[in-house]
């Protein structure tokens, strides 16, 4: 953790800073927020806040013509803007204080270290509401409850922060969450998706998400976590289903947040295909097709894109794919190519998922030898997979589906789709390099498998 004498130093030989600070001189404004946070916590980042007593609009103007940089209008009835430096990257996000009162400003901020401002004219660290305090115990509060009730999509923030930077939150917010959780319906779903996003891609997201649960947070954002809780530890399973969720999420090495999603969704499928057989077994037959499809309507709900949707649902409805596959005592070269199709570029991703799904489901029933035997066949697949990876970023297309259709003699069929598939599994394994030999294998194709058609 950096001093203040230390944040002191990193702002005043910053040269994004230096390049303007001719500018900042002539107005009343400060650095504030995320940035200082940052640099105690000795990270980088591409943002800087900036508040100014007075007009913030004259503000980003200079500062845009200073620098060459992009005047962006944030919020004009608010006063923010923001200007994006020629690197592309950096930028200033400029705004005016709350009734031109740098200290009114700071006690309506979420947390009370984001409530660090430093000084520009003076060049010194303000900190009105002991946040530089708050950073050194590692700890989130707030200077007044009521900031919450100005936006409720703090509550969200809380476990967002939680998750990026494994910070100990203050009991009295914590009770505040477990009392108003239910306010966080007033917030836009936009809003809270940009939340979720960084929530999912921070390193202590299952911290944040058990915290969440514990003050009853989670499932107003995820109403499905009710049910998942409901699913017992059982022969294949040592936890209930919801914390195996977690931990399949804990266990996945990636910090893509939409496969941490996934992670976390992988099972909430369950719930609706639960039965318990006469043996007391129980059973989940067909939970990832049927998972992943009720994850659809949740994610477009909190507004995920439809790429991020369709991605989400991908990973879910396939988890038990790679295993499955790799659990034959002969599995085929073709059965695993048809995989490959099937869940490129995706692939690497999938096996991830389906890996910590195996460590995370420890049960009775299964012994350390069968978990080894899954783990060595997923590995057996993602060597396959690299192999012929350089085969599949190669492969031309050799006909598209207007030409096969002049070439039979056919109309759109789910004929021609089995057709496309069967000639690309060929050129995947080699058999087929140039136009003439997939002409040839059309028509050998269509012949063997259609002749009365």
């Amino acid at each position: 953790m950096n001093s203040v004498k230390d944040v002191e130093s990193i702002i005043k030989s910053d040269f994004q800073i230096i390049e303007i600070e001719d500018i900042l001189k002539k107005y009343d404004c400060f650095l504030v927020g995320g940035c200082i946070r940052d640099y105690f916590l000795s990270k980088i980042t591409p943002d800087r806040d900036i508040v100014t007593l007075g007009s913030s609009y004259d503000l980003a103007c200079d500062i845009a013509k200073k620098t060459g940089g992009t005047f962006v209008e944030l919020d004009s009835e608010n006063e923010i803007y923001r200007v994006v430096l020629q690197d592309k990257i950096t930028f200033f996000d400029i705004s005016r204080a709350l009734d031109d009162d740098i200290l009114k400003d700071a006690k309506r901020r979420d947390f009370t270290l984001n409530s660090i401002f430093y000084n520009f004219k003076e060049q010194k660290i303000f900190d009105p509401c002991d946040g530089v305090d708050a950073l050194f115990k590692n700890l989130l509060r707030t200077y007044s409850l009521k900031n919450f009730d100005d936006d409720p999509l703090r509550m969200l923030r809380v476990f967002r922060f939680i998750a990026q930077y494994n910070f100990n939150l203050d009991y009295e917010i914590l009770n505040y969450i477990e009392k108003k959780g239910k306010n966080i319906d007033k917030c836009s779903k936009e809003r809270i998706n940009q939340e979720l996003i960084k929530l999912f891609g921070g390193k202590y997201a299952p911290e944040a998400l058990l915290l969440a649960d514990d003050c009853k947070f989670l499932s107003e954002i995820f109403p499905f976590v009710d049910e998942i809780k409901k699913i017992p530890p059982n022969t294949h399973h040592h936890l209930d289903l919801f914390h195996h969720c977690i931990e399949t999420m804990r266990t996945v090495r990636t910090s893509n947040p939409m496969l941490k999603l996934a992670a976390f969704c992988h099972d909430i499928g369950k719930p609706k295909t639960h039965t318990i057989e006469p043996s007391g077994r129980h059973r989940f037959i067909g939970h990832d097709k049927v998972g992943g499809e009720l994850i659809k309507p949740i994610l477009a709900k909190l507004k995920f894109s439809n790429k991020q949707i369709e991605y989400v649902s991908l990973m879910v409805a396939n988890h038990i794919y790679p295993s499955a596959l790799m659990s034959s005592e002969d599995v085929q070269e073709k059965a695993m190519i048809r995989f490959i199709r099937k869940l490129n570029p995706h692939i690497e991703d999938i096996i991830e998922l389906a890996r910590a799904d195996r460590l995370c489901a420890r049960g009775p029933m299964v012994s350390d030898e069968m978990v080894e035997e899954n783990l060595k066949n997923l590995e057996k697949l993602y060597n396959f997979y690299l192999k012929i990876k350089p085969r599949l970023e190669a492969l031309p297309k050799l006909l598209d589906g207007r030409e096969i259709m002049e070439i039979l003699n056919i109309k759109p069929s789910p004929v021609l789709g089995k057709i496309i598939n069967a000639l690309e599994e060929e050129q995947i394994e080699g058999r087929i390099k140039n136009k003439k030999e997939a002409i040839n294998f059309v028509n050998e194709w269509f012949e063997q498998n259609c002749k009365d058609m």
